[in-house]
């Protein structure tokens, strides 16, 4: 028996992290499993993720946030 996908179309927050930065997309166009929350993004709305990270676009916002590391030791996988 196969699973059937149920992909549905969202706007989604998307986060990266690249070159030790991390950027935050709001808004981005997805397909969305609503079974697994898994995000699927087509190759035109990828690419133009490449030119907001990589051109020279201000951010609409900039937030500040905590970074936190999870103890090494505790509840190894």
């Amino acid at each position: 028996m196969s699973k059937t996908e149920s992909l549905v179309e969202r706007r989604v927050t998307y986060t990266l992290e690249m070159d030790g930065k991390l950027y935050v997309v709001e808004n981005m166009p997805a397909r969305v499993d609503e079974e697994t929350g898994e995000q699927f993004f087509a190759p035109h709305t990828v690419e133009r993720l490449r030119e907001i990270i990589r051109g020279e676009e201000k951010p609409g916002k900039v937030v500040e946030t905590p970074v936190y590391e999870y103890p090494s030791g505790r509840n190894p996988v």
